[in-house]
């Protein structure tokens, strides 16, 4: 129930629905209060252009993903690798409708397992069935082993969150011994991850990857105009921020 009602408050505070809603409340009010049907619906224009203007988007997005990649080195000193999934599954008709990872949750397994091979650092999948349906993580590793040739050592089927993937992971990781991981996750969610996982006591060397700041190169004029890759980047930095201001109360009342 709480997972459920979560989504949902992300749903109303996040893109589209947190653009749409000014604007049809807007349209509601137009003949009783005029003046306040132009605001919001100014507002409501405001916001698509925000988030949506590749400028606007990139600076959203820097601070989020203020982590460099991986080093060798670095990795060499953990004891294990953590890849977190990505929250949702997908039915691929191409592969006789079966179910598997969504794209976010495909890119994180590819770079993990990229990092298993170079490494050969055992790895951990964290990510549960939110609808009750086969565990994201079984999904993830399914594909890790059949795709890429890497077989996970452990899979953590009961996290419905960021949260609970750090608390299940570490006591996954603790009863082998281990408490220095290297953690995938995409770049924007790197910040909010790396706060769960050392809350509970592991010691994190983040491996962030698709990195949104970049956004286009510049190489043509309609680079610089809003477009959907960067109004679906302006959604998920919007939804980052969001989580983190309230890991930050959480965090602040416990």
């Amino acid at each position: 129930m709480l997972f459920t009602l979560k989504k949902l408050i992300s749903a109303l505070i996040t893109p589209p629905l947190l653009c749409l809603l000014p604007l049809l409340l807007g349209l509601l009010l137009w003949r009783r209060r005029p003046r306040s049907a132009r605001l919001l619906s100014g507002l409501s224009l405001l916001l698509w252009l925000v988030l949506s203007t590749p400028l606007t988007v990139n600076m959203l997005a820097a601070p989020l993903e203020d982590f460099s990649p991986v080093s060798e080195q670095a990795l060499r000193q953990t004891q294990a690798i953590v890849i977190l999934g990505g929250g949702q599954r997908r039915y691929n008709e191409e592969y006789d409708g079966a179910a598997g990872p969504n794209r976010v949750s495909q890119e994180r397994v590819r770079y993990g397992a990229r990092l298993a091979r170079s490494s050969g650092l055992p790895v951990l999948i964290s990510g549960g069935a939110p609808t009750g349906s086969q565990a994201e993580s079984s999904l993830m590793g399914d594909s890790m082993a059949q795709d890429f040739g890497v077989r996970a050592r452990w899979l953590d089927t009961r996290s419905l969150d960021t949260p609970d993937n750090a608390r299940e992971s570490a006591q996954i990781l603790r009863e082998a011994g281990i408490t220095r991981i290297t953690l995938v996750t995409h770049a924007f969610h790197m910040r909010r991850a790396l706060g769960e996982f050392e809350r509970v006591g592991l010691q994190v060397t983040p491996a962030p990857l698709a990195y949104l700041r970049n956004g286009p190169r510049g190489e043509s004029y309609f680079d610089v105009l809003p477009n959907m890759d960067s109004l679906y980047a302006g959604s998920i930095v919007l939804r980052e921020w969001l989580g983190i201001a309230a890991q930050r109360i959480r965090f602040a009342l416990s």
